[in-house]
């Protein structure tokens, strides 16, 4: 299977998976700085839902949702705390 495009900009990935792990660590999460990626597993175990290395198919929207909103709610939070300390620091 070909792999898909992010869409992101050349050279973000780092900075994205950096983010995504000071986010996921600010939660309380043990994030590994070596594969920050890695979190999701733990989001999911804490959750209940049985994600595993490789193949997840049999993961329902529902799992799946669950694991994605977790990390996703973490980043937004991040970034509209990022963005009032920028704003209150300007005026």
């Amino acid at each position: 299977m070909a792999r898909r495009k992010s869409g992101r900009a050349p050279g973000t990935e780092h900075a994205l998976q950096h983010f995504k792990a000071e986010a996921m660590r600010q939660e309380g999460y043990k994030v590994d700085p070596a594969h920050p990626d890695n979190v999701k597993y733990e989001v999911a175990e804490s959750l209940g839902v049985p994600l595993k290395h490789g193949d997840n198919g049999d993961l329902t929207a529902e799992q799946a949702g669950k694991i994605g909103g977790a990390i996703g709610g973490s980043m937004v939070r991040e970034m509209i705390r990022q963005a009032q300390e920028k704003l209150s620091g300007r005026q």
